[in-house]
């Protein structure tokens, strides 16, 4: 079984700081339905939390240029 690691820490002004082993991400729109998060490893990620256990996420990986 791999090990992995995740810390979180609350910022000012609804942003989130994530940490995890591969990459560092912002999460913009902390408790809010909507939510969009940007990470050090270029992929973009956009949640909608609709009510009960319905929701919606998009993801984006940055293209590499030739």
């Amino acid at each position: 079984m791999p090990w992995t690691f995740r810390k979180s820490f609350p910022l000012p002004f609804g942003l989130r700081l994530n940490v995890n082993r591969k990459s560092v991400s912002v999460t913009f729109g902390d408790g809010t339905p909507v939510r969009r998060t940007i990470s050090s490893n270029g992929t973009r990620t956009t949640s909608v939390n609709f009510p009960g256990p319905f929701g919606f996420r998009k993801r984006t990986e940055r293209g590499r240029r030739p």
